[in-house]
């Protein structure tokens, strides 16, 4: 969880420092100030966890941390902390934020966490974002949605140069044109019964757990919560009877395995066969949420009937549950969605990723219209990527 508060007065605290130039000067001040544990070369609260570098320029690659090591810290911003003569660099070197692992890595591989990465490693530029203190937030919960075990996977891709296992998606040229068509289905879908009928559907879903899906809004872990609401609003009522005795009581969570498909909740009906992806967002909490597979999304889109939707579940901190059904294709919802290829790995046109503050305009103002035109060029550029 990242807190605003504490990490934006660490990034003032370092640099109201700058020019100090001696490394071990600036760990002792820290760590009196923010009551930072020392673990070998790494200083950390409960907030965040920081590793203090020296160079004589804003570039460097020595060594930073083993993999494993990080690994430790990575669900926390883990900071990099650069000294050198004139000004004190930070940078956030989550496993997100890796290109690969440098060092003693040979043997690296989803089962055998092995090697350290080096200054030259870290991405100073994330999708257009610089790794910089005033994009941290942004940053941070971008990493949010990432297990490190996912990281892990792509490290081990690049860093060994691994055929990627995934396959990019080829459609035919009937298939582009019904993918084309995806935006007049998705135009005709919102006016129909249908949408009404799935719509109906889902708030009794929600309203049925709506007090477990109140509870698991303060579970810290974004992705082990997105599952939980997840796996509440859709799963039978008699499968989800341990799931919901263990938020009441507060005992551990029994292991929830959700599909990793497109969408959460499928529909067919006589002229439309409906995906739904769910998406919780918790309204006093900054997040913002992954969102689809490219390649999923065009080999779904290219079928007949195909409509694909997103269902905001949205809890304030008064535990009030409010939810909109909408297109992909949404006005406010397209403005918010945004590609990232460095998730894509390179047999893929990549991933999606949504603006927290459009799935709060969603539910605050609800816009159902879709811009044709923009929806249009915005499926032409993902079949394009």
């Amino acid at each position: 969880m990242y807190n605003c508060t504490v990490i934006d007065g660490f990034v003032n605290f370092v640099k109201s420092r700058d020019g100090i130039a001696d490394k071990s000067a600036l760990i002792k001040a820290v760590q009196q100030s923010y009551h930072m544990t020392k673990d070998r070369s790494v200083y950390y609260n409960e907030y965040f966890a920081v590793r203090f570098c020296t160079a004589s320029s804003r570039s460097f690659g020595n060594t930073v941390l083993s993999l494993s090591t990080l690994q430790k810290y990575d669900k926390n911003p883990f900071v990099i902390c650069l000294v050198t003569p004139t000004k004190n660099y930070l940078m956030l070197a989550n496993a997100t934020f890796l290109r690969k692992v440098s060092h003693s890595s040979q043997a690296l591989r989803t089962d055998n966490i092995k090697g350290s990465f080096n200054g030259s490693d870290i991405m100073r530029d994330f999708e257009g974002i610089s790794n910089e203190p005033e994009n941290f937030e942004f940053l941070f919960t971008t990493h949010e949605n990432y297990t490190f075990t996912e990281n892990l996977e792509r490290l081990v891709e690049a860093t060994n140069n691994i055929h990627p296992t995934g396959k990019r998606f080829a459609p035919t040229a009937a298939q582009t044109e019904c993918i084309k068509k995806s935006v007049e289905r998705a135009i005709s879908f919102l006016s129909s019964d249908e949408y009404n009928a799935l719509n109906k559907d889902l708030q009794k879903r929600v309203n049925d757990v709506s007090s477990e899906i109140a509870i698991a809004a303060f579970i810290d872990n974004v992705n082990i919560r997105g599952r939980i609401i997840e796996y509440l609003i859709t799963s039978p009522a008699d499968s989800r009877t341990n799931l919901i005795d263990a938020l009441h009581s507060g005992s551990p969570l029994p292991e929830i395995r959700t599909a990793d498909e497109l969408g959460d909740y499928n529909c067919e009906f006589e002229k439309y066969n409906t995906a739904t992806d769910i998406k919780t967002k918790v309204l006093f909490l900054s997040s913002n949420p992954k969102g689809y597979n490219i390649d999923k999304l065009l080999s779904f889109l290219s079928k007949e009937k195909s409509v694909y939707l997103i269902y905001v579940v949205a809890i304030d901190k008064n535990k009030k549950i409010s939810t909109r059904l909408c297109s992909m294709y949404n006005r406010q919802l397209l403005t918010g969605t945004r590609i990232i290829k460095h998730w894509a790995g390179r047999n893929s046109r990549g991933v999606t990723q949504y603006d927290g503050s459009a799935l709060e305009n969603i539910v605050s103002d609800f816009d159902i219209k879709i811009d044709s035109e923009a929806a249009t060029h915005f499926i032409e550029r993902c079949l394009n990527e």
